[in-house]
């Protein structure tokens, strides 16, 4: 392992390079061997890999042999499409895109020596936790008689069991304590889970990753997968779990040409089943590693950036790093002391209504919170102040039932083991209930999956036209194999499915456009199994379904948690609830490393401001625990902010609601000390 340093500068072969600072420029031209880039926050990350595709691909390396992966599909694209601005070669062929749609791409091509077929379809988060629901009540635990967790936490627990290879005791323990009890039973539930999805020929998200992995270990498959890529690359290294890492070093057995760039101070997602040793290890598990370190930040004011590094001086595990700024400010960060949580929501909406006065839009001004009900006050005063917002969150296009259902009808003709979208389509047929439509799946079943033999069978009386239209469309499109192009499976899958949707779904407008748009998105694509795929993979982020009324501000305040902000900057940010208990939060304070982990997601959000940073601090909290009464408590500030951060900060303390001209002073003969002390005198008359 060694370190460049600012001294080492090599030749600058193209003019775009130029463009790059020294540590930027370093990175960017590393010749071969693992290289680390510690990329502290706003330093520039995106453009220097975009940078060292484009001079790979300069000095020959054929753009297929480079293995680009992110953490969304946006990401990646928007690094080709850099790339290939700079070095003015195609970069299509760049095997680019996330962990999950990179290894369902080749599982495709080397899955046989798994037993995997390559028409595999590939399940959700939603239709995962659906199907370890039906196992759980064919088990017989969903009783009412005891408490069993619900079908969204095990597919969590199971997901995190996978993930963080850990013992599934071990993460009852830490994570689910009220789920212990259950461990006999859960047991069973994975183990019918697993064989379930062998059976129906479908991957979950975790798979995408396992399959991939065990691959590796098949030595023929490995050396092949290995030979194909010449260099890997790797963006947001901190966030990998440690299936991802086995990966990486599964593929990296003989050619040690791998670029991981990452900042151990933005690891915040544990939950997910990341880990930051990834990072911290990765000059063990990659012997002569070069780290380059990226300090000059293009965001923040130094002020801003001096408060970031003071708290992740505290940090136990890092990489040593000192942002720094060419951008000067006078103006220090500001901790504002607040009485309550309700003062707290007036400071903050004058110090927006004063910036938005000064020229800065809503839309460049964020509050950020850790968890997202800590701004439901916050909420009510913006309403009130008829200050527009949008909060992050909410339910993700593939997430919402109406384009659930029609895809699944695509599941069923990509792969007719699909039990699970059989049974969504089928129950949404008048009179089929879960009875008559295990009856037709197990008829399918022993009918070869023939489509044909639907005809055969009897449904109720009031599902038979809407069952034979369905038996119709699908033996057309089937029939038809790939002369039918997909966005128009799309369009007759949805003019048979519209008639249902205003008897299954409320709201039928917003759907129906949402239906649109899907069929719009399919014309993009050749094949159906590619089309299922990246919806599932990487899914639209919005949906008009459920929308309220529509927002016609031109300009709107964001709210967001800190994870969610991630990736994000605004000119001015306002992090509220700076108290112990919110930040970090008494859930996440059992042991060491999720503290380490708080302190890091405090870290995030402070990065996110460019010119101006407020930190909220309300010290009395009040219990609603009564609907009279002013039970309350005092509130500690967050022990990420010790005395050797506050001196950074500007510290402003606002009471409310006492008018100017109140005196704050009474010096005369008269005075209350004065008359309190003459009820101690004698002959006073009580």
């Amino acid at each position: 392992m060694h370190q460049k340093n600012n001294e080492q500068k090599p030749e600058v072969a193209s003019s775009w390079l130029e463009q790059l600072n020294d540590r930027q420029l370093e990175a960017a031209t590393h010749s071969a061997g693992p290289l680390l880039i510690i990329a502290g926050a706003g330093t520039g990350k995106t453009r220097t890999i975009a940078y060292r595709v484009a001079w790979l691909i300069q000095q020959g390396v054929a753009p297929e042999r480079i293995l680009l992966l992110t953490f969304t599909r946006r990401a990646a694209q928007e690094m080709l499409n850099r790339a290939r601005s700079l070095c003015r070669s195609s970069t299509g062929k760049v095997w680019g895109g996330t962990f999950h749609a990179v290894g369902n791409r080749l599982l495709r091509i080397y899955g046989r020596a798994a037993k995997l077929e390559p028409d595999f379809t590939v399940a959700d988060e939603a239709d995962s936790a659906d199907l370890l629901g039906m196992i759980r009540t064919e088990l017989g635990y969903s009783s009412k008689d005891k408490r069993f967790p619900r079908k969204a936490t095990i597919r969590s627990i199971y997901s995190r069991v996978v993930n963080s290879r850990e013992p599934l005791e071990d993460v009852l323990e830490k994570e689910y304590p009220w789920c212990i009890e259950a461990e006999k039973g859960l047991r069973g539930i994975f183990t019918e889970y697993n064989k379930r999805k062998q059976e129906l020929q479908v991957l979950d998200y975790d798979d995408l990753l396992l399959f991939w992995k065990y691959l590796l270990e098949i030595p023929e498959v490995r050396e092949r997968m290995e030979s194909q890529f010449e260099h890997i690359l790797v963006d947001e290294y901190q966030d990998t779990n440690i299936v991802q890492a086995e990966i990486l070093l599964g593929l990296r057995q003989k050619n040690n040409n791998i670029t991981v760039v990452g900042d151990d101070a933005q690891s915040i997602y544990s939950f997910r089943g990341a880990t930051i040793r990834n990072i911290l290890e990765f000059p063990k598990q990659f012997p002569d590693t070069t780290i380059v370190t990226l300090e000059e930040n293009y965001r923040s004011v130094q002020p801003v950036l001096d408060v970031a590094n003071a708290v992740m001086e505290q940090a136990r595990f890092k990489y040593t790093k000192n942002l720094w700024s060419n951008r000067k400010s006078k103006q220090r960060p500001i901790l504002m002391v607040c009485t309550d949580e309700a003062e707290q929501c007036q400071m903050v909406c004058d110090e927006i209504a004063k910036h938005l006065d000064e020229g800065i839009p809503l839309q460049a001004q964020a509050v950020l919170f850790r968890a997202g009900h800590h701004s439901d006050m916050l909420e009510v005063e913006l309403a009130r102040r008829n200050i527009p917002f949008h909060k992050y969150g909410g339910l993700k296009f593939i997430e919402t039932a109406h384009v659930k259902d029609l895809l699944a009808f695509l599941r069923i003709l990509e792969n007719p083991r699909d039990d699970l979208s059989w049974f969504r389509v089928l129950q949404m047929l008048d009179g089929v209930g879960p009875k008559t439509a295990r009856r037709i799946v197990v008829h399918l079943r022993e009918q070869k999956l023939e489509f044909q033999s639907l005809t055969e069978f009897d449904v109720p009386a009031a599902a038979q036209e809407q069952f034979a239209g369905l038996v119709d469309l699908l033996l057309s499109i089937q029939g038809a194999g790939r002369k039918i192009e997909v966005a128009t499976q799309v369009e007759r899958l949805r003019n048979y499915y519209e008639p249902l949707l205003e008897r299954l779904h409320g709201n039928p407008v917003p759907r129906r456009r949402d239906l649109e748009q899907l069929e719009h998105i399919a014309q993009r694509y050749r094949s159906r199994g590619s089309f299922i795929t990246d919806l599932t993979l990487d899914p639209p982020q919005s949906t008009a379904d459920f929308a309220g009324p529509p927002l016609k501000d031109e300009d709107f305040l964001i709210l967001s948690t800190m994870h969610s902000a991630k990736g994000c900057e605004w000119q001015a940010v306002y992090v509220i609830h700076a108290t112990d208990g919110m930040i970090p939060s008494d859930m996440a304070t059992g042991d060491d490393e999720s503290i380490e982990e708080e302190r890091r997601l405090f870290y995030v959000a402070i990065t996110r401001a460019k010119d101006w940073l407020y930190l909220l601090f309300p010290f009395r909290y009040y219990a609603r625990r009564f609907r009279t009464g002013d039970f309350h408590n005092y509130a500690q500030l967050t022990r990420f902010l010790p005395a050797g951060v506050t001196g950074l900060l500007k510290q402003q303390i606002v009471r409310y609601g006492i008018p100017e001209d109140v005196p704050v002073e009474m010096d005369s003969e008269q005075g209350i000390r004065q008359k309190i002390g003459e009820l101690w005198q004698p002959d006073q008359d009580f």
